[in-house]
């Protein structure tokens, strides 16, 4: 066991900081100017450019797979990367990707939409999450119904990332409402479903800058072809689909959390109260005591899902408890942050309000922290982990 970074790792993650120093981080006085305008945070203009510029610096696909032209960096260094590219709040991904599940798809849909949407083509969105059914997967009420050679599609999502600038989705029915009924998991399929064929998005606001989609799929006609998978095995498809973003989730609030320490450390040496520091105050020491402590817990939770997914083992147990600590932790180290920079972190002066908001979603999305402790809780209860296990 060696619990550090290989020199090659230390190089990856020194590019990509340094990456995020010159081009993201001083386009964060920019991108909130544009939120308290109404206006997107970046526009596709600059981000294309940001992508162009981390293409140039050998960051493209980079956990694509070698044979469509990708980096293939592995889930550790995709953890730490997304650690480093968090510790800004402005919006960018890195080019060249695809959603895991499109991996699944045969040829003539990999060369339809997989080499497409790596090559920046095309845009995807994953639709299952309804009005009605959000963590409880039972609730789908989204069908397909078998009209000849094609599937009529009518329901509605809610919450759908990149929904509104997708040019296909990968969407979730229910194929076989018998089947659905008695398991809660039989009889979903995944179809693609290009926009064209008749779908619309309408953007749903929230409170921070996630800018989500509702999707209505009224009498929407999908050619048979356009199945991903197999009928009535789609459910299986959208665990792994939402399995895999989960420990990314808690990568995403340890990148920001550091970030938002090192900004209460720089503060609390310059702001002064009563003739001193208030970084000599024991109050404001024991809050950036415990936000490194929780940090560096949650980085090595995060670090361990990753290398076991790395490792071609199961690690649905470990990302879940890697979610679950870092989105909390997350919250935990900007409300302290805040409260060390007082009413100057309520304002819009300085970013920190913007990552509170930001923050609060980690807890919801990707399963929320009532889901993660069921999963973890089944998984002890029903043996399939023992306590003390090294996993």
């Amino acid at each position: 066991m060696y619990l550090r970074l290989t020199d090659e790792q230390k190089m990856v993650q020194e590019t990509i900081r340094k990456f995020v120093e010159k081009e993201l981080i001083p386009l964060e006085n920019e991108v909130l100017r544009n939120e308290m305008e109404g206006k997107p945070s970046l526009s596709k203009e600059k981000q294309n450019e940001l992508q162009l510029k981390a293409k140039e610096a050998g960051f493209w696909g980079i956990n694509t797979p070698a044979e469509y032209g990708g980096a293939d960096i592995g889930q550790m260094m995709l953890a730490i990367v997304q650690m480093e590219v968090s510790k800004s709040f402005v919006p960018f991904q890195f080019g060249g990707t695809a959603d895991n599940i499109l991996y699944y798809g045969n040829e003539d849909q990999k060369e339809q939409y997989l080499i497409p949407t790596i090559n920046g083509e095309k845009k995807s969105c994953f639709a299952m999450t309804e009005p009605g059914a959000g963590s409880d997967t039972r609730g789908l009420k989204t069908t397909a119904v078998k009209d000849g050679n094609e599937w009529v599609i009518n329901g509605e999502k809610t919450f759908i990332t990149g929904g509104n600038e997708a040019d296909f989705v990968m969407v979730m029915a229910v194929t076989d409402k018998e089947k659905h009924q008695r398991t809660g998991t039989d009889g979903v399929t995944c179809f693609i479903v290009d926009r064209e064929m008749g779908w619309k998005s309408e953007y749903i606001h929230t409170m921070g800058e996630w800018g989500p989609a509702g999707l209505v799929f009224d009498n929407v006609r999908v050619p048979e072809e356009n199945i991903l998978g197999e009928v009535d095995g789609g459910y299986q498809l959208g665990l792994e689909w939402i399995g895999f973003a989960r420990w990314i989730v808690g990568a995403t609030a340890v990148g920001a959390s550091e970030r938002l320490l090192q900004m209460a450390i720089d503060y609390s040496k310059e702001r002064k109260t009563f003739g001193k520091p208030i970084a000599d105050r024991q109050a404001i020491q024991w809050q950036i005591a415990d936000s490194a402590v929780e940090i560096e817990a949650a980085k090595w939770l995060v670090l361990n899902a990753a290398f076991t997914l790395d490792q071609g083992e199961d690690n649905r147990h470990l990302a879940s408890i890697a979610k679950l600590y870092g989105a909390n932790i997350g919250n935990n180290v900007v409300d302290r942050v805040l409260q060390i920079h007082g009413g100057m972190g309520y304002t819009r002066e300085l970013p920190i309000e913007r990552w509170y908001r930001e923050a609060r979603l980690w807890r919801i999305y990707d399963g929320t922290d009532e889901i993660q402790r069921l999963i973890i809780s089944r998984n002890l209860l029903k043996g399939h982990v023992k306590v003390g296990q090294f996993i």
